[in-house]
């Protein structure tokens, strides 16, 4: 860490401690403005109540959504081994799509918190419009395909013969209905970076709230309401993310505490469009390359064996499920170094990074004990299939060993991502998932013999260097000269 950001840090600390002396709220009264929202300048507060403001509403935004992952990966368990490996092949491809969603709400994060930073409302509204109209554009191409050869992709990654007969139904709704995907991410995205956190958080609990209520209605059926098996997981989410996005775009007109869109702000405006892709391209490519990357181990773990497949999923929902409020924390950070950096503030936005990698760290080190310890009951959980049970729990003992890596690894990207700076961290990508860790996976998987432990192994070795080099990357301070 530079002397600058410690200084910075240090001059926040500071500042906080003198306010929390002079008689600052208390922390009901900070949590109860975090979760209702607030129309804080994050650029101007004391550090430590700017995070806390921000990470709160992301955090549990992200734990309600890993929590209906997990609750949807519980009641497709009941159908067996080939209906929870349904959704892993189905969710290989759902990457690419993440992917691109994940790589477009990153360079609108980036685009939207430059400009509030740099008190230029009605350009982030804007941007904002035209980072919808770019949503839906791109949803189109991964309907058509998901809809019409559904089976045919499902082939390519060796889904067993009920996945062929049963299954494909699942994923031509998951992909069929992607727009709404689409969408959730990139207007949650326009609000993350707008300051407006608690307005992203209340809409996706409001879709997974009914996502969790559809579920179990869909799949098994109840009363008048047919029994769809498989195909009524992925209807029961169709339906809970459409309604999340009736929700947000009532938000985004009616007006939040930090951006409002009005009918004069949507038209189509090509040059901030093409600002947006431009930024969006390092962003998507550095999703695609880590995305395929789990397209890549999914065809190497099918090639072992639908327990394989089945055991790999429910560890990665639970992985997911326990990483989100890291991401949360981590999302408040790409929000602070966009703003600062758009108010000139550039120790303040690298004074924030480390603060909330402490915080990052200290939680996952929790999460790392918990895998540790208690693996087969988290993924017995899930399944009551011995053999899935054994290979879910391997993995997360094997990420135990380093799980905490993570933490600074998803601040130092978000750091890099707030900045606008989205193509160092596709080139970091690229090397340790591309170069490493697909053909290490699959030389000690298939070649070695140790099947699904190489896999496992090799996710292990490669997502540990990767979270090194990237913290290191980040300290030496590059990132801050990003223009947006």
């Amino acid at each position: 860490m530079s002397h600058e950001s410690r200084s910075s840090s240090d001059a926040g600390a500071s500042t906080a401690g003198v306010v929390e002396n002079a008689g600052s709220p208390s922390l009901w009264s900070e949590l109860r403005d975090a979760i209702r929202g607030t129309s804080a300048d994050y650029t101007k507060i004391p550090l430590r109540r700017a995070v806390f403001l921000l990470a709160v509403p992301m955090v549990l935004e992200l734990v309600l959504e890993s929590t209906f992952a997990v609750v949807d990966i519980y009641f497709v368990g009941r159908l067996g081994a080939s209906a929870v490996a349904t959704v892993g092949l189905t969710e290989s491809y759902l990457f690419l799509l993440y992917s691109v969603a994940m790589g477009l709400s990153m360079a609108v994060t980036a685009v939207v918190a430059r400009r509030v930073g740099e008190h230029r409302q009605e350009a982030a509204a804007i941007s904002a419009v035209q980072a919808i109209w770019l949503a839906l554009l791109v949803s189109l191409p991964f309907a058509i395909i998901g809809i019409v050869w559904a089976q045919d992709l499902l082939r390519i990654m060796g889904a067993d013969a009920w996945t062929l007969e049963h299954g494909y139904r699942y994923m031509q709704w998951a992909l069929g209905g992607n727009a709404v995907i689409m969408l959730l991410f990139v207007i949650n995205a326009i609000f993350r970076g707008a300051g407006d956190a608690s307005s992203a958080m209340r809409v996706l609990w409001f879709a997974n709230a009914l996502n969790i209520v559809l579920d179990p209605l869909l799949i098994f059926g109840w009363g008048p309401v047919p029994a769809l098996g498989i195909e009524g997981a992925a209807i029961a989410s169709t339906l809970g993310r459409g309604a999340g996005v009736l929700m947000q775009l009532w938000i985004l007109f009616r007006g939040g505490k930090h951006l409002r869109v009005m009918a004069s702000h949507l038209a189509w405006e090509g040059a901030t469009l093409l600002n947006i892709v431009r930024t969006s391209l390092g962003g998507v490519g550095q999703m695609i390359v880590a995305m395929t990357s789990w397209i890549f181990l999914m065809r190497i773990l099918a090639s072992v064996g639908s327990e394989a497949v089945a055991g790999a999923t429910i560890a990665m929902r639970i992985m997911m499920f326990t990483m989100m409020p890291a991401w949360g924390m981590s999302n408040a950070a790409a929000t602070l170094v966009g703003q600062n950096l758009g108010a000139s503030e550039p120790d303040r936005a690298e004074a924030s990074v480390w603060r909330i990698g402490w915080y990052n760290m200290a939680y996952l080190v929790l999460v790392s004990a918990a895998f540790f310890l208690f693996p087969a009951q988290l993924v017995g959980f899930f399944s009551p299939d011995p053999a899935v049970v054994a290979i879910g729990a391997e993995w997360l003992r094997i990420l135990s060993y380093s799980f905490f890596v993570y933490g600074w690894w998803m601040v130092a990207v978000q750091a890099f991502n707030g900045a606008g700076d989205t193509v160092t961290p596709t080139k970091i990508n690229l090397v340790f998932f591309w170069l490493i860790q697909i053909p290490l996976s699959w030389w000690l998987a298939l070649h070695l013999g140790w099947q699904q432990s190489g896999v496992f192994w090799g996710v292990f070795v490669s997502e540990t260097l990767v979270g090194v080099f990237t913290l290191w990357l980040f300290s030496r301070g590059r990132w801050k000269t990003a223009q947006v």
